[in-house]
């Protein structure tokens, strides 16, 4: 007997507890593999929702279980790297990495957890819950990109990021392609729900439509290019392992190899050095500027460097235009939680938890907007580590970058899966804004990405070189950088709020058919 798509729910449902626990934590791993450089993110992401969704539970108990393992194992899976830190002093914190992986994951599964609910209480127990699937889980990977200073790491559509579908961020940005790939998902697995090919047809008209608004966004972005003058800049990758990068013994030895890459060969009109890379406080690093500033040979040169003032200490970005001056200065921001600071601490203190605040919080969060004018770039938006991997990060200030430069230490990330998923991200910040991005870290990868996403060159993981290479032009301002989140939020509030409205007042289900 063959089994149509529509009988899966009710197969699903009746099964035993031990299938209805591995079926959700398979396809979640599953659609965690489109971020693998030799798997097709749109085919692993859409195959694992379209099943996911065909099969969701009607009860809400059930139903909320079943996103969490769904987003257990798309988590774990896709952040396996967050246990690296921890095997820096393996014998000190090693014994903290499952626990951290288990944490991390399973509290962005409850997002997924919420999603699953809202759109199920929304949809009675319809076969709507389907269409409604698409929206509330965008709206949740939403507010995971926000909600304690946030943490967008993963976004589904990063699984599109390096194919035809990267273009998609020049309209919609990150979470709105979301919205698209879930909403792809949704059409599919309702399509073939229904078995009617009137339904196939219409769900067609849309996807034409769809994609017709695209093609003419994107063209437009094309037309009339502003012109940048070529510039020659050098990317510095010293290579310092993290175990070692803070080691006495050690940074001077790193410290000398970044010299004696900025001094090889011909002189580049720009030299950018990683996060951190000037192993003394800005107070006392005078000795350590003039040999960086001799050694570029005059060219401006940015600088990852830790600083003091007052009782505060900051993660900084500066820029050296002479052995005795550095002109600007940009201080991250956004803080990495747990790491540099520690989220809502004023309700940990209270509890007796003062030394875990007191050694976590070492960094006060900057003020600025990150712009820093340089020579033959332009205007330049400065950002470090963490920061990149935030969209509303490139759109502070007032003043549109000539170039976004991200400066890093992914030494903490291990050699696997952290270190591209972070390049992966720059790449997605290019295709957002139209601006080229050059993007240096001290273990890799460092490259520079055109404006489309494309890398032009870059450094291989794990190798201690420089590379020269002379910067594309940036396009004109992409849709998305012009209008950013701010219409998607409010749509998909207004969505849930009118279907949360219709819930409660009418309490109808508004299809027909059962699931």
């Amino acid at each position: 007997m063959i089994m149509l798509p529509s009988d899966l729910a009710a197969t699903f449902s009746a099964s035993r507890r031990v299938v209805r626990w591995l079926v959700p934590l398979g396809l979640g791993a599953f659609a965690s593999l489109g971020h693998e450089t030799w798997m097709s993110g749109i085919v692993a992401v859409t195959a694992s929702l379209v099943l996911a969704f065909l099969i969701v539970p009607t009860n809400l108990r059930d139903v909320a279980w079943f996103g969490w393992l769904l987003g257990l194992s798309y988590f774990a899976v896709t952040l396996r790297w967050l246990v690296e830190p921890f095997l820096v002093d393996p014998v000190r914190h090693g014994w903290m990495a499952p626990f951290a992986i288990i944490l991390m994951a399973g509290g962005l599964a409850l997002f997924w957890a919420l999603a699953f609910w809202l759109a199920r209480w929304i949809a009675g127990r319809g076969t709507s819950v389907i269409m409604w699937l698409p929206i509330t889980l965008a709206a949740m990977e939403l507010a995971r990109g926000h909600v304690l200073s946030g943490f967008p790491w993963g976004l589904l559509s990063y699984t599109l990021i390096g194919g035809a579908g990267s273009v998609l961020f020049a309209s919609f940005g990150p979470y709105g392609t979301t919205l698209l790939l879930i909403a792809s998902a949704g059409s599919i697995a309702y399509c073939l729900f229904a078995g009617r090919w009137q339904v196939w047809a219409g769900h067609g008209v849309v996807f034409i439509f769809i994609s017709s608004l695209i093609i003419w966004s994107v063209v437009g972005e094309v037309v009339s290019t502003p012109q940048m003058p070529q510039t020659l800049v050098r990317l510095i990758q010293p290579n310092a392992p993290q175990h070692q990068k803070w080691d006495e013994d050690w940074m001077t030895v790193f410290f000398d190899r970044a010299i004696e890459q900025t001094a090889a060969g011909e002189a580049p009109d720009v030299v950018i050095w990683p996060e951190t890379s000037i192993p003394a406080l800005l107070n006392y690093a005078q000795p350590w500027i003039e040999k960086m500033s001799i050694a570029a040979r005059g060219a401006p040169t940015v600088a990852g460097i830790q600083r003091r003032e007052g009782n505060n200490y900051f993660n900084s970005a500066i820029l050296i235009e002479g052995p005795q001056t550095v002109t600007a200065i940009s201080d991250k921001s956004h803080l990495v939680p747990f790491g540099e600071y520690i989220p809502l601490s004023w309700l940990l203190e209270p509890l007796g938890l003062n030394t875990l605040v007191e050694q976590v919080v070492g960094f006060t969060p900057g003020t600025d907007d990150g712009m820093m004018h340089i020579d033959g770039l332009g205007f330049v938006r400065v950002l470090i580590c963490y920061e990149g991997i935030f969209p509303e990060d490139m759109q502070r200030g007032n003043v549109r970058p000539d170039v976004l430069l991200i400066i890093t230490n992914d030494a903490w990330f291990g050699k696997g899966a952290g270190p591209r998923q972070h390049l992966l991200q720059a790449q997605a910040r290019a295709v957002e804004q139209g601006l080229p991005v050059i993007r240096v870290a001290n273990t890799g990868i460092s490259a520079v990405i055109s404006p489309w996403g494309n890398i032009m060159a870059q450094l291989p993981l794990n190798e201690a070189a420089y590379l020269d290479v002379t910067l594309p032009t940036a396009l004109s301002p992409t849709l998305y950088a012009r209008i950013g989140d701010w219409p998607l939020t409010v749509l998909l509030i207004l969505c849930i709020l009118m279907g949360g409205i219709a819930r409660l007042v009418f309490n109808v289900d508004p299809t027909d058919r059962q699931r």
